[in-house]
Order: C-alpha cells, then sequence, then structure tokens
C-alpha cells in the first residue's frame, strides 16, 4: 500500500515535469511532432517503393506467362494442323496449367496494383498534410512571436504611468526641476544684464551735455564763436548751468 502511494506520487511529480516541458515551448513539441511525421513519411516511402518493386516483378512474371502461353497457343495450333494430335495434346495440357497459372498472377497483379495506388494516395494525402502541419507551425510561431510582443508593450504601457507616485514619475519630477531650474538661471542672467542700464544711460547723456555746455563757453571764451552764433544765449547758459548743477547734485 505505501508502495503504490510512494508510486502514484513519484508518477504526478513525473507527469508534473512532463507537463511543464510539454508546455514550456508548443512550438518545439509542434516541430518535434512534425519531425517525427516527416521520418514516419520517409519510412512510408521507400516501403512503397520496396511495394513498388515487387509489383513490377509480378507485372514481369505475368508478361512472361503470357507470353508462355501464347506459345504454347501457337503450338498447339501448329501440330493440330500436322495432324499430331499426340503431341498437340501434351502442349494442350501444358497451356491449360500455363493459362490457370497466369490467371492466378494476374489476379495477384491486379490486387497488388490496387494495394499501391491506395498507398501512394494516402501518402500523397499525409504529404498534404504535413505541408499544412508545417505552414500551421509557422503561423503559430509568428502568432505566438507576435502576441508577445503586444504582450510586452503592454505591460511596458502600464508600467510607463508617469504618475508621481511611481519611481517614473519620481524621475520626471526631477528632470522637470531640473530643466526648471536651468531656465531660472537663464532668466536671472538676462535680468541682470539690463539692471540699471537705464541710470547709466541717463548719466551718459548728462555727461554728454555737460560736455558739449563745456565745449560751447570754451570757444565763447576764446572768442572763436559769439553767444548769438553759439545758439546760446545768457539766459539759457544759466539755465543750463542750473540744470547741470542740478542734475550733478
Amino acid at each position: 500500500m505505501i508502495l503504490g502511494k510512494l508510486w502514484r506520487a513519484l508518477a504526478a511529480q513525473m507527469n508534473k515535469v512532463a507537463n511543464f516541458f510539454w508546455t514550456a515551448d508548443p512550438i518545439a513539441q509542434l516541430q518535434y511532432e512534425y519531425d517525427k511525421a516527416v521520418d514516419q513519411m520517409k519510412e512510408g516511402r521507400e516501403g512503397l517503393e520496396q511495394y513498388r518493386a515487387l509489383v513490377e516483378r509480378v507485372t514481369r512474371q505475368v508478361n512472361g506467362d503470357r507470353q508462355h502461353v501464347a506459345s504454347l497457343e501457337a503450338r498447339v495450333k501448329a501440330y493440330l494442323k500436322a495432324g499430331e494430335r499426340d503431341t498437340a495434346s501434351k502442349f494442350a495440357l501444358e497451356l491449360q496449367k500455363a493459362r490457370k497459372e497466369l490467371a492466378e498472377n494476374e489476379t495477384q497483379l491486379k490486387l497488388h496494383e490496387t494495394a499501391y495506388e491506395n498507398n501512394v494516395t494516402k501518402v500523397k494525402h499525409a504529404t498534404k498534410k504535413l505541408a499544412d502541419l508545417k505552414h500551421k507551425i509557422q503561423k503559430y510561431d509568428a502568432d505566438l512571436k507576435l502576441s508577445r510582443a503586444e504582450a510586452e508593450l503592454a505591460k511596458l504601457a502600464t508600467s510607463f504611468n508617469f504618475d508621481i507616485t511611481t519611481d517614473f514619475g519620481q524621475i520626471e519630477d526631477v528632470i522637470q526641476d531640473k530643466i526648471g531650474l536651468n531656465r531660472a538661471k537663464v532668466r536671472v542672467a538676462a535680468d541682470l544684464s539690463g539692471e540699471g542700464l537705464e541710470d547709466i544711460r541717463r548719466e551718459e547723456a548728462v555727461e554728454q551735455a555737460m560736455a558739449n555746455e563745456a565745449l560751447r563757453e570754451f570757444e565763447i571764451e576764446l572768442g572763436m564763436v559769439s553767444p548769438e552764433t553759439s545758439g546760446v544765449t545768457a539766459d539759457d547758459k544759466e539755465l543750463g548751468t542750473g540744470r547741470v548743477s542740478q542734475t550733478a547734485g
């Protein structure tokens, strides 16, 4: 009883292992079955060739029997015409046996021909089935690979859920932070490049105006130009000096 249980348990485990390998690669299993069928088909074809050789041998025998019967018939007729009935009767008896043997051999030949044609039909049908099976294996292999790819793509699409709670989402958040920091540096640099620019420009304009005013005064002092030709009156000069003083102050 214990041995029986152990054997059943062992058989169950072996069956489990066998089922694992059976389902691990079904395409390989189909290919294995196909290869076995091809080998069997090769053996069947060799057997068919040998059987055809037998048919050919029986055919040659039947043809020989027919020639022998025809020869005996000619001899019987010839001896009858010659009036030699005793000799004709001997050949007639041999002709009777030859005809009987010919009939038996023709019957055997017909059976062999029929059996051969039936086997040829079966082999052709099996060959077509093998071709269909090969095409089916290729299709199953392609479908299986495609379904695996689709499954991987579906899994990938699910994994690439850029939610903040997932690893991908956290990585994306870090990347966005870096992008924001880089853009902020660019903005700060741009803002700093224009800081105080208007003040500098106004200061430069004031200095230029003061320089022009000083140059006109110097020209007037030297008598190179008069106040009238310089386009500057005393009031304008005083006013201009006051603006410069206010600006300088």
